[in-house]
């Protein structure tokens, strides 16, 4: 069968060509002339080439993901509801793994922006780098989780100041250990030892088991994702160490697989489909050439059976 084309279309509605053109992207017509327009190609089963039509609009309709690390499942969770929301609004996600490595960060931005991309939505491990601010010059970029240097498009940040009051406010009076897969931005108390630890089960497992042995142990420890949480799990378990009645244990990202541990994991829930939301939002309306925004996610606590009173 042969491929129905523009002419097609402008044959059945008795318009030029350009018209239709115009009234398929949404341009130069009126919106009864792109509803007719638009109901008649889909009546015909007109798809636009996807090559013609990014020569035609210098857009792609690819926009890049990039993960801090893909073993984490909160990540993986967000990654699936970006993808989904880009769908949503005809957009194809390009998701990349940077595997808690700056370096291979950096390189993997570099790639997607010289496959054009038409816009990045990252979850940086080091935000801070000036790389940010020279790819923000070329390409609109989102970030999750934290401020990127330099970067004028748009952002989804964590009130990381609350949800470390919750969880500390909830850990009052413990020994607290903190395992974070990137260094914290937000102060703490000086006595709080914090602790590099990657998302991996395994490497986090190892770090927490190291943690756990030494006979000046926490009596919490706080994970900051509940991916590290898990291997703090696992570690318990092969020192026959009971939660909580012997080391109390907090996520940070309320993972649907947290609440069906034994013990259920105490954590804090960002809303991650709101997350998702909000940053396709943001990078679409960045490709689009709107104005900045920042939005901030509000953290809520999740008591659960993970963690116990130290005067318990």
């Amino acid at each position: 069968m042969a491929r129905v084309t523009i002419r097609d279309v402008a044959r059945v509605t008795g318009l030029s060509p350009a018209a239709v053109s115009y009234a398929l992207r949404g341009q130069h017509t009126s919106a009864e002339t792109q509803r007719r327009v638009r109901r008649a190609a889909a009546e015909l089963g007109y798809e636009a080439h996807p090559i013609a039509r990014a020569l035609a609009s210098g857009k792609t309709g690819m926009v890049g993901l990039i993960c801090g690390s893909l073993e984490d499942f909160w990540q993986q969770s967000l990654a699936v509801e970006i993808g989904r929301a880009l769908l949503a609004v005809d957009r194809y996600a390009i998701i990349l793994d940077a595997a808690d490595d700056p370096v291979r960060e950096r390189e993997l931005a570099r790639q997607l922006k010289e496959q054009q991309v038409d816009g990045l939505i990252v979850q940086p491990i080091d935000p801070s780098a000036p790389f940010w601010a020279e790819l923000a010059a070329e390409l609109p970029v989102v970030s999750i989780g934290d401020s990127l240097t330099g970067n004028p498009h748009g952002e989804v940040v964590f009130d990381n100041e609350e949800g470390l009051r919750l969880v500390l406010g909830h850990l009052a009076g413990h020994r607290i250990a903190v395992l974070t897969p990137t260094p914290l931005r937000v102060g703490l108390p000086p006595e709080i030892e914090v602790i590099l630890t990657p998302s991996g089960l395994a490497e986090s497992t190892a770090v927490a088991r190291e943690l756990l042995v030494r006979p000046d142990r926490p009596t919490a420890v706080f994970c900051l994702s509940d991916s590290i949480a898990y291997g703090v799990y696992a570690a318990t378990r092969e020192l026959s160490l009971e939660v909580p009645d012997e080391i109390s244990v907090c996520g940070y990202d309320a993972h649907p697989l947290s609440a069906l541990l034994s013990p259920p994991l105490t954590t804090v829930d960002w809303d991650l489909p709101e997350v998702a939301a909000d940053s396709v939002r943001l990078v679409v309306g960045a490709i689009e050439e709107q104005t900045h925004r920042r939005i901030v996610r509000k953290p809520r606590l999740c008591p659960r059976t993970s963690t116990a009173s130290i005067t318990d």
